[in-house]
């Protein structure tokens, strides 16, 4: 007879939802690339504490805080679609080129997988670029990938993002696990119900509720994702 399954052990999360940029590409550094270009083609330098604002926003947010750093305050809709599509322009061509892992993340990736477990993409990052990703990261790693132009405006730090994606899959959100490495990103998957790995990249994440803080994804196993749900 096949053995009881006992009702008291724990359950793994009911789907694990991955951020991209800083946590399964090392992309922060790639988005440096047409980020301070265009702030010297405006005639400014970008600060290292504006660029830390950037991580883990939105293309449109990001293209705002950089007009604000150059001294322009209230820049044209025109103006901020223009540059917003440069950037996505410029970025292009670089996710065209190697695209770098963050340590453990591909292992991590097909360990969740091949576990079974649903899974889902969820970035800031808007589709066109997502599409050139997942030839990178793999597209049958994830059953559903929300992005960031895909949300009707309401991105990270919102939880918008994080609902939708709990929503495709049929899962509820207190019982997912979302992978993050920015405060943005924390914050948005918290204030949608899930509980986040934390794995710093570019910005340090501050101590607080269903946050538990991992160095790397190195040696990741679904024991530590049922143990953050359990």
């Amino acid at each position: 007879m096949p053995a009881k399954t006992d009702p008291r052990s724990p359950h793994p999360p009911a789907a694990v939802l991955w951020d991209l940029d800083g946590t399964i590409l090392d992309s922060e550094k790639l988005w440096d690339v047409p980020l301070y270009e265009l702030t010297e083609k405006l005639g400014g330098q970008l600060s290292s504490a504006t660029r830390q604002a950037m991580v883990g926003t939105n293309v449109m947010v990001t293209v705002r805080l950089l007009y604000a750093e150059v001294g322009i305050a209230d820049p044209a809709p025109e103006q901020v679609a223009d540059s917003a599509a440069w950037i996505d322009r410029r970025m292009a061509e670089v996710f065209r080129g190697d695209l770098p892992w963050r340590p453990g993340a591909a292992a991590a990736l097909a360990m969740v997988r091949a576990a079974g477990l649903p899974t889902a993409l969820v970035t800031s990052t808007e589709r066109d670029l997502v599409e050139i990703a997942l030839d990178t990261i793999g597209r049958d790693n994830f059953d559903v990938a929300v992005c960031g132009d895909e949300v009707d405006g309401r991105n990270k730090p919102l939880p918008e993002p994080y609902l939708k994606a709990c929503r495709l899959l049929s899962v509820d959100p207190a019982r997912c696990v979302a992978v993050e490495d920015s405060p943005t990103g924390v914050s948005a998957a918290v204030a949608a119900g899930a509980t986040v790995l934390v794995v710093p990249c570019e910005v340090a994440v501050d101590e607080g509720e269903r946050r538990v803080f991992r160095t790397s994804l190195e040696g990741l196993t679904v024991a530590d994702l049922t143990a953050l749900v359990g």
